[in-house]
């Protein structure tokens, strides 16, 4: 009898060991993909809108080349997204992307002038922020995803498009910075003085809430 008495204590004492367990797994898991106030902070809300500009003492850079030195930089640039989906984490929480702006810009590229200005087109685009550290921007229904830049040449001004499949970016919980790193954009039209390609470099940070008071920083889960 003492026996199974103790066999039935051992077999609860499991039981509760086993819930508790699953209790702190659920509450580990609870937390959304994006928040603010830390990681595993304050769920954002869907609707909620974010907005970045260029992380301090950084610049916007299109370059000729992967990792060139030769092409466009900017030292004005932001970003507005509208969050439409922040599930538990782990999972992909989704955006909208309503504006993208780039001014302020200089180029090198031989025989241009000066930049009249940069406009992204087709907006807006879907982005979608995936646990673990990755931004993935796509093509929305106005179009795929477009760039025109207005430049002035010693031949007068030229313009040139250029498009791109997608844009892949990584967030930081250190300072809540996204970083876009070569991204890579074809040209679509434009004279033969626009050149073939463009890749895109930019830090934007800290990615804010805007929608909440304090405007606070928005973290990846």
């Amino acid at each position: 009898m003492r026996k199974r008495a103790l066999l039935v204590s051992l077999g609860l004492a499991v039981s509760a060991t086993l819930a508790a367990g699953v209790q702190a797994g659920a509450a580990a898991s609870s937390g959304e993909v994006l928040t603010t106030g830390g990681a595993g902070g304050t769920a954002v809300a869907v609707g909620d809108v974010l907005s970045a500009s260029l992380s301090s003492g950084t610049k916007a850079k299109i370059a000729t080349s992967a990792g060139g030195s030769t092409g466009i930089t900017c030292s004005t640039s932001a970003f507005t997204a509208t969050v439409t989906g922040n599930p538990a984490a782990p999972g992909t929480a989704t955006e909208t992307v309503t504006a993208h702006t780039l001014s302020n810009c200089t180029t090198n590229i031989l025989g241009a002038t000066g930049v009249q200005s940069i406009t992204v087109n087709n907006l807006p685009f879907a982005a979608a922020v995936a646990s673990g550290g990755s931004l993935t921007v796509t093509a929305g229904a106005a179009g795929p995803i477009q760039t025109t830049l207005k430049i002035n040449t010693i031949l007068g001004s030229t313009t040139c498009v250029y498009r791109a499949g997608s844009l892949t970016a990584t967030p930081s919980n250190t300072d809540s910075s996204l970083t876009f790193s070569n991204q890579l954009f074809t040209k679509y039209s434009g004279p033969g003085t626009c050149p073939g390609s463009g890749y895109f470099s930019a830090a934007y940070g800290p990615v804010q809430d805007t929608s909440q008071a304090g405007s606070p920083a928005v973290f990846v889960n």
